[in-house]
């Protein structure tokens, strides 16, 4: 059994897992979204493989039911739940480090290897292959400040960079902690965890998907 939450908002639904960062799903229903969210099963479990992790799922359950936010309707995972007032474990933390190191890794593999011109909708909507890319690391140098991480601004093409802010992501969120947020008006680690790794997964499987 997994213990799964659900995110309403008035549009979008998001089934998250709470034990493996990452694992979220949106849909238009509850019932969708979970079963969005378990047709996604193999697909994560390359990226536990990868982290050195055994996945075995089973058949996941709602714990909890939370309202969403305007975000919660553009597909993320955008509010923490009581669960993540607990203690963050020196095994989540654990966990968070290796898939978090395995989705970047896959995320950079990408960068080199997909096509760079990606599918678009039918409308001719969507970005390419270095546009994504450089969106997840714009986006994860807004998010390290929720966990009390600053930077100064860098491009997506300064790797040097990129490694620094990823090391101290991890010297945060591969550490155990209680279960108040790590920063004022931040977010608790377990959500951080799952927002962090939610958001470069779901654009790794963006650019694989439309790469075919």
């Amino acid at each position: 059994m997994t213990r799964i939450y659900v995110e309403k908002g008035t549009k979008k639904i998001v089934a998250c897992s709470l034990d493996w960062p990452g694992w979220a799903r949106i849909g238009t229903t509850e019932d969708n979204a979970v079963a969005t969210l378990t047709a996604y099963a193999d697909r994560y479990r390359l990226i536990t493989e990868q982290a050195g992790l055994s996945f075995d799922p089973g058949t996941p359950e709602v714990v909890a039911r939370v309202a969403g936010v305007n975000t919660t309707d553009w597909g993320a995972p955008a509010v923490a739940v009581d669960e993540d007032a607990k203690p963050y474990t020196t095994q989540a933390a654990a966990r968070t480090a290796a898939i978090l190191r395995a989705a970047w890794a896959c995320l950079d593999h990408l960068a080199v290897s997909a096509s760079p011109v990606l599918r678009k909708g039918p409308r001719g909507g969507g970005r390419d292959r270095d546009e994504i890319v450089t969106h997840v690391i714009d986006t994860e140098r807004v998010y390290a400040r929720k966990i009390g991480i600053r930077h100064r601004p860098f491009t997506s093409d300064d790797h040097d960079a990129v490694a620094a802010l990823r090391d101290a992501v991890i010297d945060i969120l591969g550490n155990p902690a209680d279960g108040m947020p790590l920063a004022a008006g931040g977010w608790p680690p377990a959500y951080a965890a799952r927002r962090f790794a939610w958001h470069v997964l779901d654009h790794v499987w963006e650019i694989q998907d439309k790469s075919q």
